[in-house]
């Protein structure tokens, strides 16, 4: 694994020492891990342009979230270049400024939904497409769509960019008990207890959502599975005889990314 010392990561972060809890080692990894979501989330195509945000709170803190600044690609990201904001729009680490959606989507979530320690908001085509058709965006057809039975919602309440505290509240309401929103006309927002977990779900759900698209394309009728087995396997999915599958991916990202470009670390 590439681990930059510690001297070279402050001088790449010159502004952490404002406040000196967020020059602990938990949140540089946190820096870290975020970066690796994004680069990856790029390499899949499951970005668009300058658009669309990741997000994770500070480790040990209630208050502040780590969010992509505005103007830079998915691709560009690194651990440095990540903002740490509060809710009231401040940055308080970083260069640059969230975007404005970034910020009233996601800091009015981590703020009325304590929960998510992660929120990943994406136009990924996929899961994107299914919320441009009518009915419910997953069917329940294939297995690995198994992993969101129960956990999804679908906000059928388009209102346009989130340039204010009200739509930012409205979304975070719409969330619910869910994990997953599928925004309708929009996108998905993905929430998670953490970044590793938040990554697992949106990829999955990105490839749970590609093959349901590629099997509607044959024009022949989908069979759903019945729903006691699709609850059964759901619940054994949760569990996996305890192994802890979405850190073993984003372990397994990192390292995929390291081989090519460990830069991101920086």
């Amino acid at each position: 694994m590439v681990r930059l010392p510690a001297s070279l990561r402050r001088m790449s972060t010159p502004s952490l020492p404002r406040h000196t809890d967020l020059d602990r080692e938990a949140v540089w990894q946190a820096r870290v891990d975020l970066a690796a979501c994004f680069r990856m989330a790029a390499r899949l195509g499951l970005h668009e342009g300058v658009c669309n945000h990741l997000s994770a709170m500070v480790p040990g803190r209630d208050d502040l979230f780590l969010v992509n600044p505005d103007g830079w690609a998915f691709g560009e990201i690194t651990a440095s270049r990540l903002l740490i904001c509060d809710f009231h729009r401040n940055v308080i680490a970083g260069d640059g400024q969230p975007e404005d959606t970034a910020f009233y989507i996601h800091g009015r979530l981590h703020m009325r939904v304590p929960r998510a320690r992660a929120a990943f908001h994406t136009h990924m085509p996929n899961a994107t497409a299914l919320t441009m058709v009518a009915g419910e965006p997953l069917v329940w057809a294939g297995q690995s769509s198994l992993k969101f039975y129960g956990r999804t919602i679908v906000d059928e309440d388009y209102g346009g960019l989130a340039l204010d505290e009200a739509e930012g509240d409205r979304i975070a309401a719409s969330l619910g008990d869910a994990d997953v929103v599928f925004m309708r006309h929009h996108g998905v927002l993905v929430v998670g207890p953490s970044i590793a977990k938040a990554w697992d779900d949106l990829y999955y759900l990105e490839r749970a959502c590609e093959v349901q698209r590629l099997a509607e394309a044959t024009g022949r009728r989908l069979v759903p599975i019945p729903t006691e087995m699709a609850a059964r396997t759901a619940e054994q999915m949760r569990h996996e005889g305890g192994r802890d599958s979405p850190a073993l991916h984003l372990e397994s990202i990192k390292r995929q990314i390291d081989r090519d470009t460990p830069e991101y670390r920086q």
